[in-house]
């Protein structure tokens, strides 16, 4: 039976990468080891792209075809139900874009997020109110409770990183700091909110000033690096920006560093996290 729908978790994506991993040494084709489970290439294919829950029969029949040790096919097994159990967004996935749903297994396995944004505060630095009130603008398609929800999920993601210890670091346009996002009270907090994330060990923030030259990630949308510490899962870059709900994203090595370097050209010219500091004390 194909998984509710509720996105990859990271054991679900190590496993499917492992069952490619094992096919490609074996010497296989999609189309050979589709005839081992007597189905379409199309079905091996969504194995191992994760896209589908991971059904004991047909794994056990696709590690018989690679000749998997007994070693390998036992511990394989003893990790389907995790790989197959909702990821801890479950609850929040009727207010998720399908990218989303895709991109928390991904997050959860970063030990770096880096991030970019033109005219906003960076969604990971944002306060509830902020958050909220950004979604009021940018998602006039959702009702507002679906938007309630998704500024609970978007405070529970922060929650996570924090306790994964995940490394933010952002670089904003002093924009961001001028454009109004919701009443007075709501910029004045989040400007304290900055100030005090600014502060905090696992976040670095530059900031852009208004008077500065162009620079690397000048016009461009807001940007999103994951690096990930699994060596099984990629990097994955995101490019927001378009219509609502959707992202551009990309795993491609070559696409990944591209961004990459896109992201350390910007930093090099943005002012220094100290500097930066200075300029969110400004009143």
């Amino acid at each position: 039976m194909a998984r509710e729908r509720s996105g990859r978790t990271v054991a679900h994506l190590v496993l499917a990468t492992r069952l490619k991993v094992l096919r490609e040494a074996a010497g296989l084709s999609l189309k050979q080891a589709a005839c081992a489970l007597g189905a379409h290439p199309a079905t091996v294919r969504r194995i191992e792209q994760a896209q589908t829950s991971l059904d004991a029969g047909q794994v056990s029949a696709l590690l018989r075809a690679y000749g998997a040790a007994a070693a390998e096919t036992e511990d394989f097994l003893g990790k389907l139900a995790s790989a197959n159990a909702p990821g801890w967004w479950h609850p929040w996935r009727s207010v998720m874009d399908p990218w989303e749903l895709d991109l928390m297994s991904v997050e959860s396995a970063a030990g770096i997020v880096r991030t970019w944004e033109p005219a906003l505060v960076p969604a990971l630095l944002r306060t509830p109110a902020y958050a909220r009130a950004v979604d009021d603008v940018l998602r006039p398609d959702l009702s507002p409770a679906a938007r309630d929800r998704r500024t609970e999920l978007l405070m529970e993601r922060q929650e996570r990183l924090r306790t994964q210890q995940t490394r933010i670091w952002a670089v904003m346009s002093a924009a961001a700091l001028y454009t109004r996002v919701g009443p007075p009270d709501v910029m004045a907090g989040q400007a304290e909110a900055l100030r005090a994330a600014a502060e905090r060990p696992d976040v670095t923030l530059q900031v852009h000033p208004l008077d500065g030259p162009p620079h690397a990630l000048t016009g461009k949308p807001p940007l999103t690096l994951f690096r990930v510490e699994v060596p099984e899962i990629s990097d994955h870059v995101v490019r927001e920006g378009g219509l609502a709900g959707t992202a551009d994203v990309w795993d491609a090595p070559e696409t990944v560093t591209a961004y990459r370097l896109l992201l350390d050209y910007s930093c090099a010219t943005a002012l220094h996290p100290d500097k930066s500091k200075e300029v969110l004390a400004l009143p």
